[in-house]
């Protein structure tokens, strides 16, 4: 597949996260944040159709030096393992490629083979999740992974214990990817890789929900993340900045969920939210 850059150059470090979260809402796929630019990724076919949209959202924001350029065909996957390199999480958690040492003993590793799809642990807000899954409590409990990505939250929550982990994407190659992930893991039987939206799981109910996405697509499916968690079970967000912590936490206050938590990382926020009610014994999906 033949990609288009989007080469945005600022220092503003501040800026660019904003562009990040807001150029996630188009069909990009990967970015890359360095001290003097942003680039941003996405499929050349799919750049005609939403490029006066993002001309708007840059000029909105000011960010007037960039360029469009069309990148030189190449074996994207080469070059995503290339500069794939291992993740620590807080000292007790380790995302690697399989040709990286193991972690040490004592340090729970999940082992991602690299490609285009997001989760590799390296943005902040999949390290936030990833404390957060660490903590929460999801042992015995059944869950799902919403946006999942590459599977990787999904797989370390049944690393921590989780009963089982519906890992639900819209994209059909991060859907196949967390099948790969999840068998490199030896965690195939207890993750589930579905292909679609949250109306996949319409019906279904768990003890925990983990979504790493984006504020707007979080905002938009609160009604039906608080919906198909049993009482007493939580919900791990992020995927938007702290400048966004008040309207998220207000959305799934309406949606009839508590805050518990704030973690904040690199301008990125996570929030842990329950449902009223205790949980029961025996959760059913």
């Amino acid at each position: 597949m033949q990609y288009a850059e989007l080469q945005i150059f600022t220092a503003d470090t501040e800026l660019s996260d904003i562009l990040v979260a807001e150029l996630a809402e188009y069909p990009f796929e990967s970015f890359v944040q360095e001290p003097a630019s942003l680039t941003a990724y996405i499929p050349a076919g799919s750049l005609p159709a939403c490029r006066p949209a993002v001309e708007a959202l840059l000029d909105r924001y000011g960010a007037r030096e960039r360029r469009f350029v069309l990148s030189e065909e190449r074996d994207w996957n080469a070059a995503w393992e290339a500069g794939f390199t291992p993740v620590e999480v807080e000292g007790r958690i380790r995302i690697r490629a399989p040709h990286h040492d193991p972690a040490p003993e004592g340090v729970t590793e999940v082992i991602v083979l690299p490609r285009m799809a997001f989760g590799t642990g390296h943005h902040a807000t999949t390290c936030l999740m990833a404390g957060l899954t660490a903590d929460m409590g999801v042992a015995g409990r059944r869950g799902l992974d919403l946006g999942s990505g590459t599977g990787v939250l999904a797989i370390l929550a049944v690393k921590c214990g989780a009963a089982h982990v519906d890992a639900v994407d819209t994209d059909e190659w991060a859907e196949r990817n967390c099948r790969e992930n999840a068998a490199a893991n030896g965690v195939a039987d207890r993750v589930d890789s579905l292909l679609g939206d949250i109306g996949r799981v319409a019906g279904r109910r768990y003890g925990f929900v983990l979504a790493n996405i984006n504020r707007n697509v979080l905002v938009a499916c609160m009604p039906a993340m608080a919906e198909a968690l049993v009482p007493g079970g939580l919900l791990a967000l992020s995927g938007f900045l702290e400048q966004d912590v008040p309207l998220v936490v207000g959305k799934a206050m309406e949606a009839g969920l508590k805050h518990r938590e704030t973690r904040v990382r690199e301008g990125w926020a996570a929030l842990l939210l329950t449902r009223g009610g205790e949980a029961p014994g025996v959760e059913e999906l």
